[in-house]
């Protein structure tokens, strides 16, 4: 049995990874090796390949850890021999035949709704003016309008890639449930981490949790890698 000490973490859609800093630097300073995937987020396939890219380069048990479109990205890719466990930051958590899309078209059509503007060429952006109020509620006016003005565009084959075989079926997982989100609805993410068996925590704030709260998001990771251990042997 052996020490869960290496984290991968993977970024939603509309960002990058350096929205992990905060998360980054507590992690490290715990002394876990953390890893940041930068995917396009061009296509479901193409970003599972960028995190199996970096998962194949980790020297032993890691837990997996994705935010939003990322949740979908960790499910499909989570099934890699190195993955001990997986962590859902107020994730898409899909499962087999789904994709973010279908998931989205269940959501309540009574509340918030994000504000996704028309395709454009394929890709999504979400309306800059309302960036910050969807997104980004709790994260500090100047940083939350970098963000927006910063938005990577996210490709319609990300959202509409369809998940094989979801790993958290077959590994532990824990959630982070965020009761203040307005781009995945409180009652959407309970939903996936119930059917994901999830062990969960909530806290109130904002969809970019992992900027604002780093030190909820970190906890939640440690306490995931301090009650996994490796029962497979990593080559």
């Amino acid at each position: 049995m052996t020490d869960v000490r290496n984290i991968v973490l993977v970024h939603g859609g509309f960002v990058d990874g350096s929205g992990w800093q905060g998360v980054y630097d507590l992690l490290t300073a715990d002394g876990f090796n953390v890893s940041v995937v930068q995917n396009q987020t061009l296509s479901l396939e193409s970003d599972v390949e960028t995190t199996t890219n970096v998962l194949d380069l980790q020297d032993g048990p890691t837990v997996l850890v994705g935010h939003s479109y990322g949740g979908a990205v960790i499910t499909e890719a989570g099934t890699h021999e190195r993955v001990a466990g997986l962590v859902y930051i107020t994730a898409f958590a899909p499962d087999h035949g789904e994709s973010v899309s279908t998931l989205i078209a269940g959501f309540p059509s009574d509340g918030p709704q994000p504000p996704i503007l028309p395709p454009q060429d394929g890709f999504l952006f979400l309306d800059r003016e309302k960036f910050a109020d969807a997104f980004a509620a709790d994260v500090p006016a100047r940083e939350a309008a970098f963000m927006a003005d910063s938005q990577v565009p996210w490709g319609l084959e990300a959202l509409n890639g369809v998940i094989s075989e979801p790993a958290w079926r077959s590994k532990p997982s824990s959630y982070l449930i965020v009761t203040e989100d307005r781009m995945i609805p409180p009652p959407a993410q309970r939903m996936m981490a119930e059917r994901a068996g999830a062990t969960t925590s909530e806290v109130n704030g904002s969809h970019a949790i992992y900027v604002s709260q780093p030190g909820a998001v970190a906890s939640l990771i440690t306490q995931a890698a301090r009650s996994l251990s490796a029962a497979t042997s990593v080559a």
